[in-house]
């Protein structure tokens, strides 16, 4: 009798640590979402010249640590080449947005929620994205080619970089009744 209810206990465990954080703990959902995503749409001013000033979004893949519930660390990085024009509009100016949404995962097909509904949950970073020193490539190069290892046989003469999402503001969505505001400090001092 003692084996089932260890097996039930330790179900119980292992879907609780599964499970999407409560809205109520939004710097929690936050960097539960970032975790759960393998890409984002990269929103820049576009400096080319059709479109100069204007929003111009764009995948991207990214990651903040290994998978697992113990390898995010909060920081989008990316792997990018200045061949891309959505690099070239950050050359001129560094400011972007970038969204992760739950919908690329299982979790909202999964309970039947449309990539628009609220518990569908959705986080927008809004930053500037900046290349990373060596050290901290280390950590890049990790987080990314853990999640993606196309990478790594990428074409060299693309002359790839690390860079990370420098998050100064952090937007919720994650259930009914408007976006919810998380400063950096919060997301970063949070277990995710």
């Amino acid at each position: 009798a003692a084996l089932p209810l260890l097996c039930a206990a330790l179900a119980v465990v292992l879907a609780a640590a599964a499970a999407i954080p409560p809205p109520e703990e939004a710097a929690r959902m936050a960097r539960f979402v970032l975790h759960s995503c393998d890409w984002g749409a990269l929103a820049t001013l576009s400096a080319q010249e059709a479109l100069r000033g204007r929003p111009f979004a764009n995948i991207f893949s990214l990651s903040d640590g290994p998978p697992g519930p113990l390898g995010g660390s909060g920081v989008p990085y990316l792997y990018l080449t200045d061949m891309e024009i959505s690099v070239q509009d950050l050359e001129v100016n560094s400011n972007a947005s970038l969204t992760v949404s739950l919908a690329q995962t299982p979790y909202c097909r999964k309970h039947k929620y449309d990539p628009q509904n609220p518990l569908c949950a959705h986080i927008i970073f809004a930053g500037s994205i900046v290349k990373v020193n060596d050290s901290e490539a280390v950590l890049a190069k990790k987080a990314l080619f853990s999640r993606h290892p196309e990478m790594e046989t990428w074409p060299k003469d693309h002359n790839w970089f690390f860079a990370k999402f420098n998050i100064t503001n952090i937007w919720v969505l994650d259930y009914f009744g408007g976006l919810k505001i998380v400063t950096p400090e919060e997301y970063y001092s949070v277990k995710p």
